[in-house]
């Protein structure tokens, strides 16, 4: 074991045994040719043997399928080379340009590769396997797929080789500088790093920090209307990225918006964890940082009950929450919304692809004494779940063609990332991805009671995302069988981040609801009795927010309260933290644990 990051985890293996016999069929001129094929096409039964070694034993392949892909595959070969330099670019946006147009010998690269892609593909698919091991398959495939696409490389892009010629090589000295920044950085630059700052052109709403922890600022916003409803509003957003996705711009803020809707915002700012919290635990962070901010915010509104919303793994830290208080008997939230969450974790998506048993325990093995898992470690991982979008793209605009990526908010925040403490990540893998317990009543103990999703009988709103690779949307639908209380499911257009961030200001998308209170076993099933809306999902969620508010109040004139005084202006210090200054942390600071009342 090398770091104790990669290493032990079965698939991983697989996939670095088969790789080294990719490399060797994607060698200049880029298929290898081989005996008993035509010059420039792979062989077949190379292929065949590496798929037969991903397993790490012999898969069975259903011979007759086999054979009609080969049948397939070379008919279509001899087509494609009987088209020689009248091949067209394929319909890719990789190939799009007019150099690949203009170029016989690139253009008949690109459809080439694209055939081998879809074979391989096929040949994937064919493998009679169980259903996790053919989508290791699935995903390992096309991670190669898209990792050895020519337009990745100087030797076969054509439009790389253009802007060279057309630049003088100066696009080639620039791409070098992109490179050395960006290993300097530690990752590929997706946005201008200096184009953006915390504080001064993303997350500006006005408010400031009411309270600190060892774990998380509370932020309270500035109203912005003359009168608020009664019972304050909290928004947990998730621990693995920082909260200001939700406060990006002050046309796209999520925050701003419920402030313009008259409600008394906090938010938890989540603390980059560093020395201080590597002894940190999934209990910890309930109890006191989840249920630490309700009461804090309760006493802060003067309300019995607040209402309250969970964003990704924070929906999930804050289901936990009202689990434990309804365990205890504690009533401290009027309602909830879920924002792609998952509590039941029956359908996680692609990211199943990582999760094992031996991945797990190497996981709790690594981190039994403490420690953080690198922020830069979980972006990476993110990233590579959709790696032409967020890897190759830049790797050919940065590198080969010496682009400087344009200034965009979002993927600036993609790329300021956040440590996680090693107990509180191994015990989520264990007991949510792998075992999946938190929607089985009384499996978990947490913060010492026994948690129960169906106690929580308050009113939920439950959204998810059309095209979710992380919470899919039939992972964030599952939440309705879990909870006690009523509900309202909406599904919105767009992917984990886009869809949930879409202003109501620019009418964008759409989302959908389905007849109230009906809620089928099968997501499939909701989809097809659902009615389609044009715009945000905001405008939908804010009436019935609204309805859970109570009367309206005046608008408070200070910030805080008299225990709880102003600290600092929002967005505070905690989010200015980058993960690998708190990742050094380490170097200096003994592993001591958090000082904790979870378990009270």
């Amino acid at each position: 074991m090398a770091d104790g990051r990669t290493e032990g985890a079965p698939w991983l293996a697989w996939a670095r045994q088969a790789l080294q016999q990719w490399s060797q069929l994607t060698q200049p001129p880029w298929w290898t040719p081989a005996a008993g094929t035509a010059a420039g096409l792979p062989d077949l039964n190379a292929l065949t043997q590496m798929l037969r070694s991903l397993g790490g034993q012999p898969l069975q392949l259903d011979a007759a399928q086999w054979l009609q892909i080969q049948q397939d595959y070379m008919r279509e070969a001899a087509e494609l080379w009987q088209q020689g330099a009248q091949v067209q670019p394929p319909p890719d946006k990789r190939f799009a340009g007019e150099a690949w147009a203009r170029n016989p010998v690139a253009a008949f690269q690109a459809a080439l590769y694209l055939l081998n892609a879809r074979t391989l593909m096929r040949m994937a698919e064919a493998v009679q396997a169980d259903a996790k091991t053919k989508a290791r398959i699935r995903f390992a495939v096309q991670q190669w797929i898209d990792a050895t696409a020519p337009s990745n490389f100087l030797a076969f892009n054509a439009e790389a080789q253009q802007k060279a010629i057309e630049t003088r090589g100066e696009s080639l000295a620039r791409g070098v500088q992109n490179l050395l920044q960006d290993l300097q950085r530690g990752q590929v630059s997706m946005t201008d790093p200096d184009a953006f700052e915390v504080g001064r052109n993303v997350a500006t709403t006005e408010g400031q920090v009411v309270f600190e922890n060892a774990l998380f600022q509370l932020i309270e916003y500035k109203p912005l209307t003359a009168k608020v409803h009664e019972r304050p509003f909290l928004v947990v957003p998730p621990c693995i990225n920082k909260y200001y996705i939700l406060d990006l711009q002050p046309d796209n803020s999520f925050l701003r918006f419920a402030v313009e809707q008259g409600h008394r915002t906090f938010v938890i700012s989540w603390r980059n964890p560093d020395a201080t919290l590597a002894q940190a635990t999934w209990d910890d962070y309930i109890g006191d940082a989840v249920i630490r901010a309700i009461d804090v915010v309760r006493e802060i509104g003067k309300a019995d009950t607040i209402n309250a919303l969970g964003f990704c793994v924070g929906g999930t830290m804050l289901g936990t929450a009202l689990a434990v208080l309804a365990a205890r008997g504690q009533r401290k939230v009027e309602s909830v919304t879920f924002l792609t969450t998952l509590l039941d974790f029956t359908d996680t998506g692609v990211l199943d692809v990582f999760i094992d048993e031996a991945f797990v325990a190497l996981r709790e093995l690594q981190y039994a004494h403490g420690g953080l898992l690198p922020g830069r470690d979980l972006a990476t991982t993110f990233s590579f779940l959709r790696p032409n979008d967020l890897v190759w793209n830049y790797v050919v605009g940065n590198y080969l063609k010496g682009e400087t990526p344009p200034p965009f908010d979002l993927l600036y925040w993609n790329s300021d990332s956040t440590n996680l403490p090693g107990k509180w990540y191994a015990w989520y893998l264990r007991h949510t991805y792998l075992q999946n317990e938190l929607c089985q009543p009384g499996k978990l103990t947490v913060c010492g009671v026994p948690v129960d999703l169906g106690a929580i009988d308050i009113p939920a709103y439950v959204y998810g995302s059309r095209e979710d690779h992380i919470v899919p949307i039939g992972g964030a639908y599952a939440t309705t069988r879990h909870l006690g209380g009523p509900m309202r499911f909406v599904m919105g257009a767009s992917g984990h981040i886009a869809g949930v961030i879409n202003p109501a200001s620019k009418g964008k998308r759409s989302f959908w609801t389905g007849p109230e209170g009906h809620f089928p076993e099968s997501v499939d099933d909701w989809i097809a009795a659902a009615t389609e809306h044009k715009g945000s999902w905001w405008t939908d969620w804010a009436p019935w927010i609204a309805a859970h508010g109570g009367r309206q109040i005046p608008a408070p004139r200070s910030y805080g309260n008299r225990r709880y005084r102003p600290i600092e202006p929002a967005p505070g210090r905690y989010v200015r933290v980058k993960a690998d200054e708190a990742l050094a942390t380490l170097v200096t600071t003994p592993l001591t644990p958090v000082t904790s009342a979870a378990k009270g």
